[in-house]
């Protein structure tokens, strides 16, 4: 008798991309997409639905980022299998996913080949990390973390806003907002406000809704 397919839920925002993962894995061995989402949302109502043995999902989609949809899911479900396909490769995205309990972590630029390979590691229980992403993450736990007002002052950085305008919005001096730049320059190993804004993007530290939110 031949094994059951592993059963795969497929989510991922844009179309096109959706569409082509699940015509590829619709012609592979011992491989099955029972269901699909285009957002967070959908994805927790899918997979209370089907139970797939595996989750395929980005990170970045709309209503609920794929880190909350692992956290969400893992609560309540805890052999819950999940396994991130996403173009971002910063140190922070990489952290947060695997913290949350993702198996696996692959780039988008992958082969078939790989990510079958990987489905089915993560199906027999293993985590597989590739050396670029272990790289990265290794990175990240090499790096003195900010803290949350650190982290606050940094993400109105990128939005463009003034010291004034920090220190209106987080309601602390204007001394104070410059204290937490000098602090949050120095663990970003950065000298400039424009260097921070742009390693907080590349790292992952702020996620931004649109090129639109960034005003440098």
């Amino acid at each position: 008798m031949t094994s059951s397919p592993i059963r795969i839920l497929v989510v991922e925002d844009h179309h096109v991309v959706r569409q082509g993962l699940i015509a590829l894995l619709s012609v592979a061995e011992g491989v099955e997409v029972v269901a699909e989402a285009a957002d967070g949302l959908e994805a927790m109502k899918q997979f209370e639905s089907s139970y797939p043995d595996i989750t395929l999902i980005d990170l970045r989609l709309p209503k609920m980022s794929g880190v909350e949809v692992i956290q969400r899911v893992r609560a309540n479900h805890a052999q819950a299998r999940f396994i991130v396909l996403t173009t971002y490769d910063g140190d922070e995205d990489i952290y947060r996913a695997l913290q949350a309990g993702a198996r696996a972590y692959l780039l988008k630029g992958m082969t078939v080949d790989v990510l079958l390979s990987t489905i089915r590691a993560v199906h027999a229980g293993k985590s597989c990390i590739p050396p670029v992403i272990a790289q990265r993450l290794a990175e990240r736990m090499s790096t003195e973390q900010l803290t949350q007002r650190e982290q606050d002052v940094l993400e109105q950085i990128v939005r463009g806003k003034s010291n004034k305008e920090i220190g209106t919005e987080l309601e602390i001096s204007e001394a104070t907002v410059k204290t937490h730049i000098n602090n949050l320059l120095g663990k970003l190993g950065v000298s400039d406000r424009t260097q921070a804004a742009t390693a907080a993007i590349q790292r992952g530290l702020v996620q931004l809704e649109s090129q639109g939110d960034i005003r440098l």
